[in-house]
């Protein structure tokens, strides 16, 4: 089977929760929700029968079992090249959202680094909280990057947009060392 092969064949996702608790429906939901899944309907998940969801859709399964749940796993294709075209279509369309969502952080990170400049607030823990979000933007991209499997149109502006959060981190970091270990006999 090549990977084009695979990147068409889908895991349909049929799960059916008890109504109370409520926490075992949201615990399953954020895990679907987590690994990318395209929600169908009320309790009909689907995602390409590819590796990088494997771990995410058993984790999904298992939460369903605890919570005495009922599953039903199907492996599915398009009917037509049309339909088939419509479901990678619909899984690319949430992953553009996923990006949009990761885009807007980065601005805020670049806003953020951009204010802590303009007050000139350079601390070592400003500096850490700093490199904190960008870490958390690191892992996103990451985890974003496994489960655009299709290629979404922004994947490439996130990748240069992260390089740019890490390239303005960089030079704000050394504007915080250069601070810190500036000496009285620096300043006019």
């Amino acid at each position: 089977m090549t990977n084009n092969e695979q990147a068409t064949r889908w895991l349909i996702l049929v799960i059916k929760l008890p109504a109370a608790p409520s926490r075992h429906r949201v615990a399953v939901w954020r895990e679907l929700r987590k690994i990318g899944a395209l929600s169908l309907g009320q309790g009909i998940w689907a995602v390409p029968e590819v590796p990088v969801f494997s771990e995410g859709v058993q984790r999904a399964l298992e939460l369903t079992d605890t919570a005495g749940g009922q599953r039903l796993t199907l492996q599915a294709s398009g009917r037509s090249d049309q339909d088939a075209a419509r479901f990678q279509e619909m899984f690319t369309a949430a992953r553009s959202a996923d990006w949009a969502e990761f885009l807007a952080d980065c601005g805020k990170f670049q806003e953020e680094i951009a204010k802590e400049i303009r007050i000139a607030k350079f601390t070592l823990a400003e500096l850490e909280e700093e490199e904190q979000s960008l870490e958390r933007l690191r892992r996103w991209h990451r985890d974003l990057t496994a489960r655009d499997v299709f290629g979404a149109p922004e994947a490439a502006e996130a990748a240069e947009r992260l390089k740019q959060c890490t390239a303005a981190c960089e030079d704000y970091a050394e504007l915080v060392f250069s601070a810190l270990h500036s000496t009285s006999e620096d300043t006019p």
